[in-house]
């Protein structure tokens, strides 16, 4: 089967770039000049003789085909913006400890022991149980550090 030949509109796009980057800035002034030329003709014929009306005629033949070429104009890219820095909440750092507190059957605090005493905690529980022989549990909790303020 034959493949369907596509035009690879990158590369015509480039050989356009090329030609107007050949053309130059000097050939854009040469077309206002010309455009200057053809005001001073017709304020010319305006005031004159019927054998430079065809004379303007024939220029303005020849002025045409110079304006089928358009002359294209690059835009000017804008600046890129600075994007924004994006708000972000610091959040709150609270320091915290770790405690061993005794709980009851109904989820009561009863007794709070810090972190090394872990032994004394578990007694408190065991003696309670035997005393009122009820459930008691401990349980590591994380607590505030309360700051003293001076």
């Amino acid at each position: 089967m034959a493949r369907k030949r596509t035009r690879n509109r990158m590369e015509a796009r480039a050989d356009f770039e090329a030609a107007e980057r050949a053309k130059g800035p000097d050939e854009e002034d040469a077309d206002e000049e010309v455009e200057d030329d053809e005001d001073e003709d017709e304020e010319a014929g305006e005031a004159g003789e019927a054998g430079d009306e065809a004379e303007e005629g024939a220029e303005d033949v020849e002025a045409e085909d110079e304006e089928e070429v358009p002359v294209v104009k690059k835009k000017k890219k804008a600046a890129p913006k600075e994007p924004k820095p994006k708000r972000t909440r610091t959040p709150k750092h609270i320091r915290q400890k770790v405690v061993w507190v005794v709980f009851d059957n109904s989820n009561k605090r009863i007794a709070t022991y810090d972190y090394p005493k872990k032994q004394e905690a578990d007694d408190h529980a065991a003696r309670l149980k035997e005393e009122k022989k009820m459930t008691y549990y401990v349980q590591p909790v994380k607590e505030p550090i309360e700051e003293k303020k001076e």
